[in-house]
């Protein structure tokens, strides 16, 4: 049993259950991230912006999944062939196994410092690797010699019985080896108290001022078919960096304002939301929304303003932007003005009338109208700091992204579907449209490049949100193409010009195919 086969599968069993030690004990100590998930977000972090935008384009929230895949299948490869080289070229293995240690080591030095905590579970994992080889080294060289008999041939002979015991001795080798890693991994499993219990301290968290809104009737279009105006909590939208999402317990939470202010400031969770929650209808929507997509959504949101937070603290002459920082270490820089103006950029603690969902940003997040998210939209966020932009370069900026990116005017189409067919003669056409801040005016359509003919809009009470729309054209059997487009209230027309996200958002008029047929007499 000593096989190129038998040396691979005992270096997968011992890097298992490396890692499965290494995720223990980051439990135990509380480190913020694994290092399996620290390797992973520094791949994130280091894919350029054009393969990270087609990422998400093509996989949408599939591409971390699938990378974390990905990153699993090659430390398979590599732990076969770090157990396969450890009886070859022992010291080729071992430099197999202090590589993979000294990724993850740089991995978590460049996110989370070298504190202790983040430190020992590389170290342990690694220990763990080196460990578990020389044991199977033992086993396996053990089952080597009880396979080929003994040396007398006037001893009994057991050589029959040599392989079988050979076999059996490295089958329960692995076990028990796998037996550790699995108890590791259900022990990590079982520690990871640290989310359960901030998701009870959410359930549990009650915040004076937040209110529950539902969609007033006068932003309705009534068409069915046509995209909710409210977004549900669970159908939001979710684009961000973090591949694991961060578990922030509110009383530990901490605000820090600071930079180029006359004084510095910082809230705690509770000091915060002690302050003047407002709430407003918001429609928030990620640059990476090709023409007619659907990473955008509205919500009832609540929180503090960052104009009080901001004028508070008191920026100095010659300051123009905001570098947020999350948690997890994303960064965005954002125009002090559109921070401190009165268009309601807030610090949310509250979506939808509930504390924030984990995945969006629990305890609190900053959002911005008007602009796109990747310039304003900070979950997680704990840091703000007043700055030049000539002296930042946030996340996304130093990845080929505008470094400002107010949201285009756009509209969609929801109703027909694409490739729908319906009867002929009046069609309902219908969707949203939006320009965050400006405000919608009027959303025109126009049938096989026909002239553009206007429709009807629903009327919410902030331009800080999308609208629905609907217009009705008249249709002879046969295939068709809707096109649409928005004017705001300032007068701007819609672009017909078709542009890309990368840099600053998509343009482009929304078109829909569909097929009339004559409806069969009664």
């Amino acid at each position: 049993m000593t096989s190129t086969r038998s040396w691979a599968l005992a270096g997968v069993v011992t890097g298992a259950t490396g890692v499965a030690a290494s995720q223990m004990v980051a439990s135990l100590l509380s480190a913020r991230e694994s290092p399996l998930v620290a390797v992973a977000e520094g791949v994130v972090r280091a894919t350029p912006g054009p393969l990270a935008s087609q990422a998400i384009d093509v996989l949408g929230s599939a591409a971390k999944p699938l990378l974390v895949g990905v990153i699993v299948v090659a430390l398979l490869v590599l732990f076969a062939l770090a157990g396969w080289l450890w009886p070859r070229r022992t010291w080729a293995s071992v430099l197999v196994w202090l590589g993979l240690g000294a990724t993850g080591m740089v991995a978590v030095a460049l996110r989370n410092g070298t504190a202790a905590a983040e430190v020992l579970p590389i170290v342990v994992g690694v220990t763990v690797w080196l460990v578990a080889l020389q044991v199977f080294a033992v086993v396996l060289g053990r089952d080597s010699a009880v396979a080929a008999g003994p040396s007398d041939p006037s001893e009994p002979s057991v050589a029959s019985a040599g392989p079988a015991a050979g076999r059996r001795g490295f089958l329960a080798t692995v076990a028990a080896v796998g037996l550790l890693g699995a108890c590791s991994g259900v022990t990590a499993q079982l520690l990871e108290r640290r989310k359960a219990a901030v998701l009870d301290r959410r359930r549990l968290l009650r915040i004076p001022g937040v209110t529950q809104r539902t969609t007033p009737a006068r932003a309705r279009i009534g068409v069915p078919g046509v995209t909710p105006w409210r977004t549900a909590n669970d159908d939001f939208y979710r684009i961000h960096t973090a591949l694991a999402v961060p578990a922030i317990d509110p009383a530990e939470w901490r605000l820090r304002i600071h930079g180029m202010v006359e004084r510095e400031i910082e809230l705690s969770f509770d000091q915060l939301i002690a302050r003047n929650i407002q709430e407003s209808w918001v429609t928030l929507n990620c640059v990476s929304n090709e023409v007619g997509g659907s990473l955008i959504g509205n919500a009832w949101w609540s929180g503090v303003m960052t104009r009080d937070l901001l004028r508070e603290a008191g920026p100095l002459p010659g300051a123009d932007a905001v570098l947020q920082t999350s948690d997890d270490g994303w960064t965005c820089s954002t125009p002090l003005e559109a921070m401190t103006d009165d268009r309601g950029a807030m610090i949310a603690v509250a979506m939808n009338g509930e504390p924030l969902p984990l995945e969006h940003g629990f305890p609190a997040r900053t959002l911005v109208p008007g602009l796109y998210g990747y310039t304003s939209a900070c979950k997680w966020v704990v840091d703000l700091e007043v700055t030049r932009f000539s002296d930042v370069e946030a996340y996304w900026t130093a990845r080929g992204w505008a470094e400002q990116a107010p949201v285009r005017l756009a509209s969609r189409i929801d109703v027909p579907r694409p490739g729908a067919e319906v009867a002929s003669g009046r069609v309902t056409v219908a969707g949203v449209a939006w320009h965050q801040t400006i405000g919608i005016a009027e959303v025109q359509v126009s049938v096989d490049g026909g002239a553009w003919t206007p429709g009807r809009i629903a009327s919410p009470s902030t331009d800080s949100t999308w609208v629905q729309w609907a217009a009705d054209v008249k249709v002879d059997a046969g295939d068709h193409v809707v096109r649409v487009r928005a004017v705001d209230r300032a007068g701007e027309v819609q672009t017909g010009v078709e542009r890309d996200p990368l840099p600053n958002g998509a343009s482009g008029w929304h078109e829909v195919s569909f097929t009339a047929v004559d409806e069969d007499p009664i």
